[in-house]
Parts: C-alpha cells; sequence; structure tokens
C-alpha cells in the first residue's frame, strides 16, 4: 500500500515542458511562407488576414473566435491555386529554419522529463520539424488538416483568385492599443473590417468549401490551453507543474491558465500579446536560455527559476544548480553579455514589450516578427 502512495505522489509531482513552435523552437510562419510562395502576393494577403485575426480575437472578441484562425481563413486561397497535401508537406521540410541549438535543448529537456510541442501550426510542418529533431509527433498538438477533403467548383476557384488579389490591394488595419471595437479604428479600417466580415463569413461560408473548411479546429487561444490540460492529464500532473514556452497572441490563453495555476510561463522573443502575460522575458538568438530555465523548474520549481530569472548574471549562475554542462555552453555562447532575461513586472513591462519586438523582428525578420 505504501509503494501505491509513493507511486502516486511521484508522478503528481511530476513537472514537464510545454512550447509553442514558432517562435521558441523554430524561426519560421510557415502558413506565411506557404502563402507567400504559392498565392500571388500572398504575403500581403496573410498579413492583412492575420491583422484582422488579432482584431476579432483581441478587440472585439468575436463569439466562437479562436486566435490563430489565419491558419483557418487562407485554407481557401491555397486550395484555390492548387496547393496539395503533397506540396505542403515538401515545402515544410524544405524550409525549416530552427532556433540555434534547439536540438540539442528539447534532447536535454527530454533527458530530464516529459516534453510536447503544442502548434498553431499546420500538422504538415510539425511532422517534418519532428522528423529533424527526432521529437515523437505523438507528444504534439497542432491544426490537423487534409487539403483533400476540400473541393472547389471552377466558379468558386474563380471567386476566391479574384477576392484573394481583392484582400492583397486593402490597406493594412492599424489598431490602436486602446481599441475596444469597430468604431475604434479609422474609417479606412473599419471599411476593410467590414469588407473583411463578409468575405469570411458571408461569401466563403455559403461555400460547400467554406462550410468544411471552418470545421477544422486551428490550435490557438483557448485549444492550446486545452492541450496543456490533456497533457497533464496523460501525465496526471498538475497545471502548476508546467512550464509553458511562447511568443504571440496564440499563446495568450496557454500563458493565462498556467500562470493561475501557479506553473511558469516564458515569453521567447515575444511580441506584445507574449510579453504582457509572461512571467519570464527571454531575448536570444540561441535556444540555451530555455534549456537551462526548463532544467531548473524541473529540478527545483518555479520559485528557484524565478530566482534564477531575477538574478541572471555569471556569478549567480556558477552559484546555482544548473546544469554543468548547460552552463559551459551558455559562457562558451556569451563570452561578454548574456543573453537577456527579466521577470516580466508593471513596472519594466512597456520597455520589454518593445525591447522583445524589437529583438523579434531581428532574429525573425520583420514580415514574420510582426505578425500577431
Amino acid at each position: 500500500m505504501r509503494r501505491a502512495y509513493e507511486a502516486v505522489e511521484d508522478t503528481a509531482l511530476k513537472r514537464f515542458f510545454v512550447s509553442d513552435c514558432e517562435g521558441p523552437i523554430s524561426k519560421n510562419d510557415n502558413a506565411f511562407e506557404l502563402t507567400a510562395r504559392f498565392v500571388p502576393e500572398g504575403d500581403k494577403l496573410f498579413s492583412l488576414i492575420s491583422k484582422y485575426d488579432d482584431f476579432l480575437a483581441d478587440v472585439v472578441k468575436k463569439k466562437g473566435y479562436v486566435a490563430g484562425s489565419t491558419l483557418k481563413m487562407i485554407l481557401p486561397f491555397l486550395k484555390a491555386y492548387d496547393v496539395t497535401d503533397s506540396l505542403m508537406k515538401e515545402f515544410s521540410a524544405g524550409n525549416l529554419i530552427l532556433i540555434s541549438g534547439i536540438h540539442n535543448t528539447l534532447k536535454h529537456v527530454r533527458s530530464i522529463t516529459e516534453a510536447f510541442i503544442v502548434s498553431t501550426s499546420y500538422e504538415h510542418y510539425i511532422k517534418a520539424l519532428c522528423d529533424v529533431l527526432a521529437f515523437p509527433f505523438e507528444n504534439t498538438y497542432c491544426t490537423r488538416l487534409s487539403m483533400e477533403n476540400f473541393s472547389l467548383s471552377t466558379e468558386e476557384k474563380n471567386y476566391l483568385k479574384k477576392t484573394a488579389k481583392e484582400i492583397a490591394s486593402m490597406p493594412n488595419i492599424n489598431i490602436p492599443s486602446s481599441a475596444t471595437s469597430l468604431s475604434d479604428l479609422a474609417m479606412r479600417d473599419q471599411r476593410t473590417v467590414q469588407r473583411l466580415d463578409e468575405i469570411f463569413w458571408t461569401e466563403i461560408a455559403r461555400m460547400g468549401c467554406g462550410k468544411k473548411i471552418y470545421k477544422v479546429n486551428t490550435i490557438g487561444g483557448e485549444q492550446k490551453a486545452k492541450a496543456i490540460r490533456d497533457a497533464a492529464k496523460k501525465l496526471c500532473a498538475p497545471l502548476s507543474n508546467v512550464m509553458y514556452v511562447g511568443d504571440s497572441i496564440t499563446d495568450v490563453e496557454a500563458f493565462q491558465l498556467v500562470r493561475k495555476r501557479g506553473g511558469l510561463t516564458v515569453a521567447f522573443n515575444g511580441n506584445n500579446y507574449a510579453v504582457r502575460n509572461a512571467d519570464v522575458a527571454v531575448l536570444a538568438e540561441h535556444s540555451i536560455v530555455t534549456a537551462i530555465l526548463a532544467d531548473v523548474f524541473v529540478k527545483d520549481g518555479k520559485e528557484r527559476a524565478l530566482q534564477l530569472a531575477s538574478n541572471w548574471n555569471l556569478e549567480h549562475l556558477r552559484g546555482s544548480m544548473v546544469d554543468s554542462s548547460l552552463l559551459d555552453c551558455l559562457v562558451e555562447l556569451y563570452p561578454k553579455a548574456l543573453p537577456k532575461v527579466q521577470i516580466v513586472t508593471a513596472e519594466n513591462m512597456e520597455s520589454l514589450v518593445k525591447e522583445s519586438s524589437m529583438f523579434r523582428n531581428k532574429v525573425r525578420g520583420e514580415a514574420i516578427g510582426k505578425l500577431g
């Protein structure tokens, strides 16, 4: 009886690691890159729909809407330009750009605990990533779909190509930081939003293809929080034992869930949405910081990880319980100045948001860095 109790107690105390993919693990925005490659002026199309996504998720908080549904809204246009599952797999595998050191970081994390990837990305991209990183696909949550399940008539295909061109020609939406409704936008932007509403929720929604595509479950927002709950359930572990790493608007609900339950949240080169909802902000081109924070969190808990972040200097690191091989790697990579690691507070939040956003653009490129 004693052994059974101890086994349950050990399982309940197990800490584990969960990370978003694009940002903390890779530099890609796979959906943006797919659209830019296969749809004429697809970069402009995607950027506008992404900003529209931010508006729906963060400003008007559209009922039932999931942050990251850009990946759902661009599917009809990809289909209209004959993008297939095999094309998506081939393109994803051939264009992977990983964060430096992430292979060793995930290898180390998996040597000390269970690790999961929770991503809005299409499964084609996540499978390609898992193949390269030797990461178990069964430990991932992502947007699953098959392009073969959707079909378009010639008339629908022509409409979508024409509409893609129309959207790409629209000016991008400027969302004031204080905006809470459509009326807070400039008139030009209000007209853009209203036209996008018509396109996505009336015109495409009426199409047979649209009805099927809109049933695709994008793993963003609350769906990421749900995935974390599922991972915790599989491990029989409390949510206070989660370390979650994210970088964008699709991670907000995940951050909020983990923080509320007492886990550790880390914004890795995060944008405005991520930094504002994280315990710790990391600005780094290499993933060694993620490995160090995860190592300390898994072995010693959240408070010890926060202590490390609040005293982020070589003297303190050398006197801590950080794995010596990780510390040696950090010193070798950064012999003069360590990458920035800072606890997010009310006092430093605005400066961190600005600094992290700028650093994000540097690491991932301005076009991708500016996406929500």
